[in-house]
């Protein structure tokens, strides 16, 4: 007599098959090559894109989502989910689900994005014709090699033509050679919007309105934030691939022709501690020239392991002037020309996924505090304009510089800065409550701009800009720090 699992929750198939990979290589076996395409499409957010084109067969795409701890025998759904939406929901019953409960766990449990649900419906009413003809309107753009439509939307996507935010070109395309496709595009818009509130926009510092030259002015500010997508009231950065990411901290403490820059170490150090503890992996390079910081920019624009990250931080303690850090041997860098190695069309790996930019930047010696506390900032009197220039213009990025002008940036000589030590005790206090980055950053300027030297005389204010799409909060680790 044939036994049966008491815990898996799975019945005997028809072939008399128990275990949970035989029936995952039955429903393998009922697959055609137009389903693995589709099941490979909706896996794209999940499963590294390199990993998917190797793979050949579904049970090739189950190995990876069982690799990824996305697919087991105690929790299929996302597998009945993708099922589902490739509408083989006859195969439902190997995983011992039904297309109602599917459909009830969907609001809550579902995986795929509505953008991806999108496009792989279009990819479904476009056909051959309509397909030839979207190719001949973007030749120019398009490779001349055989394609589906499920395919070609994702050539688009890859290519950065089309995003979630993004339809444009998409849109035109339809209109002109499948109008009525226009109805999923625009019942999309209404559904993505049904989610989407304006984010709680924190009071800038008094500083700024009294000055008005602060590196975001009231305008700046508002125009900043009108250009971006509202964001989502519960949609937050996936945090939940194979690693959290990498980590890069610059700290130059000796330069050849500039002051020693003491208790930056101390950064550095509590730094690699707190990402650590995030769950990054941290490389520390102490006293970088340029050629160094070029070959550091190179390295880590084309590494491998972003494809699998959730984030990259780029951390950076030296001297320098507003919109740009010194190198160990002396060269001024801009800041826009260290963060525009990592937009989505340098970065490909890094595509949607957050950025983060940390600067505590000094001037040197323009300004003489007492012996315990060294200047760590900008000369208010040689100022640039705008901090919008050194982030690129698109979406996923948060840059923090540990001054506004107007105001100096401190780091005791012992102990570290104001603003890293600040940043770091507060990632360890708000990370385990659940914070978002931006709620943190907040009660680091708070903190900053709260603290003084032991005259009581110098102050700093702190000042993050950002484009990011979605709320950022890390996962809370399981270790204690």
């Amino acid at each position: 007599m044939t036994s049966q699992r008491q815990n898996s929750g799975f019945r005997s198939d028809d072939n008399g098959q128990s275990s949970f990979r035989g029936k995952l290589l039955t429903i393998d076996s009922k697959l055609g090559n137009q389903d693995v395409e589709g099941l490979k499409f909706l896996c794209r957010d999940c499963v590294s894109h390199k990993k998917l084109e190797k793979s050949s067969s579904a049970s090739d795409i189950f190995d990876h989502l069982l690799e990824e701890e996305l697919l087991s025998e105690e929790d299929p759904f996302f597998l009945a989910e993708l099922l589902y939406i490739i509408k083989q929901k006859s195969l439902l019953r190997y995983l011992n689900q039904s297309k109602e409960q599917v459909e009830s766990l969907l609001p809550t449990r579902g995986r795929v994005s509505l953008f991806r649900n999108l496009l792989y419906e279009l990819s479904e009413s476009i056909g051959s014709e309509n397909l030839k003809d979207m190719i001949f309107l973007l030749r120019e753009s398009i490779p001349k090699i055989q394609m589906t439509s499920l395919s070609f939307l994702a050539y688009l996507e890859k290519q950065g033509l089309i995003d979630e935010d993004n339809l444009r070109l998409l849109e035109d395309l339809c209109r002109r050679v499948v109008p009525n496709l226009m109805r999923k595009i625009e019942k999309y818009k209404r559904e993505k919007a049904s989610q989407v509130v304006r984010p709680p926009i924190d009071r800038e510092p008094e500083s700024l309105h009294q000055r008005g030259e602060g590196p975001f002015s009231r305008s700046d500010f508002e125009q900043l934030l009108e250009a971006l997508p509202a964001l989502p009231e519960a949609n937050v950065y996936r945090m939940d691939r194979k690693h959290r990411g990498h980590c890069v901290v610059v700290n130059n403490h000796k330069f050849t022709s500039m002051s020693d820059r003491p208790g930056t170490d101390k950064d550095a150090e509590h730094l690699r501690h707190v990402f650590e503890w995030l769950g990054f992996s941290v490389h520390v390079y102490d006293n970088v020239t340029k050629g160094h910081l070029d070959k550091v920019l190179q390295e880590y624009k084309c590494h491998p392991g972003h494809s699998d990250g959730d984030c990259f931080v780029f951390c950076v303690l030296t001297h320098g002037k507003f919109g740009a850090v010194y190198s160990s041997d002396g060269t001024l860098v801009p800041i826009q020309e260290i963060t525009s190695h990592f937009t989505a069309q340098q970065c490909p790996g890094l595509a949607h996924k957050p950025k983060l930019f940390f600067i505590q930047a000094c001037q040197g010696e323009e300004i003489q505090p007492p012996v315990f506390v060294e200047a760590d900032a900008v000369n208010p009197e040689h100022v640039s304009p705008s901090l919008k220039d050194s982030i690129p213009d698109e979406a996923d990025f948060l840059l923090g510089l540990a001054t506004v002008p107007g105001y100096v940036s401190f780091r005791h000589v012992e102990k570290g800065s104001w603003y890293i030590q600040s940043l770091c005790n507060h990632l360890k206090s708000l990370v385990p409550r659940n914070e978002d980055i931006l709620s943190i950053l907040t009660a680091v300027n708070n903190d900053v701009s709260q603290q003084a030297d032991r005259q009581g005389t110098k102050k700093q204010m702190p000042q993050p800009a950002f484009t990011l799409r979605k709320k950022l909060v890390f996962p809370v680790p399981q270790e204690k720090l």
